[in-house]
């Protein structure tokens, strides 16, 4: 008797535990559950302690590609779903394979079980068709260089083809394209040329900016040399000017003075030819060919005429016209008889 009743107090908190577990639901945090009465949908069932009528009442399981099958609460944070390398045809008939990563977020759990079968499996599909149509659209050049306008073309595609699921595309993002062998190896040859050509047109730019800085130096340093020798010029012409303006004031002088001298005396103008005449006879006399100088019968009257002026200078003590006083002449030589 006593093993009757405690078998039925065991089948008692059997059943209790089994009704509990039917009737107390915890839902972790950022996920929700679908509570189905009599299979129909009843309510959701948010984060925490939720009470449901057992037997009657039960979740809604989720059975979408790579989840956990029959799996209860629906997560809304933010997915993704990496996408292995798919084969994709370009306008210019090449042939790539391009992996992306959709990032994914449930806004509406309601429209994700109910109105799509596969949610995942059906935004896998729906990423890589919107690919093909993006990618077949654009050579094989914008595909390499233009991948912010995939990204953005792609997501614009599957945010509104995804809003009847209550889904939201935030973001996809091509991680690699990868062109056939034969078309990376025309490509690397080409980029390969490509900087060769830049590395020439560079040092033909160096070449070019370092002839117009050695021109310009050139042509600084004749214009300062110009400068130089202009001023130099004109210091010496200057200077040569000074001189012959001194030279020209000192005979002016010694010519004032000589014709103050002969006013009295005799004639300056005599003077000044036969002195005139006297050098020109000792330019001639210091050639190294001159060994006889022929000279003229108006000698001997021109060297009376100066012997006559040195004779007056000498009466009157006044200073010879080269600035030095005036010496007694020497004694005349007696005057042979003609023969």
């Amino acid at each position: 008797m006593e093993i009757g009743i405690l078998f039925f107090f065991m089948f008692i908190a059997i059943a209790a535990l089994v009704v509990a577990a039917k009737t107390i639901k915890i839902v972790p945090q950022a996920t929700v559950m679908l509570i189905e009465r009599l299979g129909r949908f009843s309510r959701v069932a948010g984060s925490g302690l939720n009470v449901i009528v057992p037997f009657l009442d039960k979740p809604r399981g989720v059975y979408w590609t790579n989840v956990r099958p029959g799996l209860s609460s629906i997560d809304l944070r933010e997915q993704y779903i990496d996408l292995p390398p798919q084969p994709v045809i370009t306008r210019d008939n090449v042939t790539i394979h391009v992996d992306s990563v959709v990032y994914w977020q449930i806004t509406d759990p309601i429209k994700a079980v109910y109105e799509v079968a596969d949610l995942i499996g059906a935004i896998v599909q729906l990423t890589i068709t919107g690919m093909r149509a993006v990618i077949g659209d654009m050579d094989l050049d914008h595909t390499l260089s233009q991948r912010d306008q995939i990204n953005a073309k792609l997501r614009i595609g599957l945010d509104e083809a995804t809003d009847k699921w209550g889904v939201k595309v935030t973001r996809v993002d091509v991680k690699n394209i990868a062109p056939p062998d034969d078309v990376r190896v025309t490509m690397e040859k080409q980029m390969t040329a490509e900087r060769t050509r830049r590395a020439l047109v560079l040092q033909a730019e160096g070449d070019r900016q370092a002839a117009i800085t050695r021109a310009e130096g050139e042509k600084q340093a004749a214009v300062t040399r110009a400068e130089g020798e202009k001023q130099a010029a004109i210091l010496a012409a200057e200077g040569a000017a000074q001189a012959r303006l001194r030279t020209a004031e000192a005979e002016a002088e010694a010519i004032t003075q000589v014709a103050r001298a002969m006013l009295d005396h005799g004639n300056p103008a005599q003077y000044l030819i036969t002195q005139r005449y006297i050098e020109s006879l000792k330019e001639m006399s210091r050639g190294q060919n001159a060994k006889v100088i022929f000279m003229p019968v108006e000698t001997a009257t021109m060297l009376s005429s100066v012997g006559a002026i040195k004779e007056m200078f000498a009466e009157t003590g006044e200073k010879r016209p080269d600035g030095g006083q005036q010496q007694q002449p020497p004694a005349r030589p007696r005057q042979l008889p003609n023969s």
